[in-house]
């Protein structure tokens, strides 16, 4: 059983839609106060109510921006899941192209293809980067009764023996 496991598929486009809500608007929010800082006039008082402003105009649109791009993607990628059977990132590559498709649609069709590519290379990167990152903490710890019973099948440390340095 895994440790673990993402949330069934009508609750987990609830879910990634509020988190990415949440992070469009705090990471929106830290870079409108630095933005509405920056181009205040000069003065403590005046900085600080441009950010303020800028926190309280731009943050809720950039959160309510992800919160649309991750409810679409949680929506293509549950009824890929349904669709297909099975849960792999394949589901997840689909998923992006499709919402950046989606998203473009407004400005044409070649714009459509141009967010489809980007969407389906970003989600592949980061699927890619999670595999490879999985198999690589994988293999430094091994586990399973092979090991348990003997351990001097473990593999040794990249780092070479410790035990001369001390």
């Amino acid at each position: 059983m895994e440790e673990y496991a993402r949330e069934p598929c009508p609750w987990r486009i609830v879910d990634d839609c509020g988190g990415a809500f949440a992070m469009g608007t705090i990471g929106g929010g830290i870079f409108q106060a630095i933005k509405g800082f920056r181009n205040s006039p000069v003065g403590v008082n005046h900085r600080l109510r441009g950010s303020l402003t800028a926190i309280k105009t731009r943050a809720p649109h950039l959160g309510g921006s992800f919160a649309v791009w991750g409810g679409l993607f949680s929506m293509i990628d549950c009824s890929m899941v349904q669709a297909r059977g099975k849960e792999d990132p394949w589901n997840s590559i689909t998923s992006g192209a499709l919402t950046g498709a989606i998203l473009a649609a407004r400005n044409g069709p070649v714009a459509m293809v141009g967010s489809a590519a980007m969407g389906g290379i970003l989600l592949a990167l980061i699927e890619g980067a999670g595999i490879l990152l999985t198999r690589f903490a994988s293999a430094q710890f091994p586990s399973g009764p092979q090991f348990a019973e003997d351990p001097s099948q473990l593999p040794s440390s990249p780092f070479g023996d410790c035990r001369q340095y001390q």
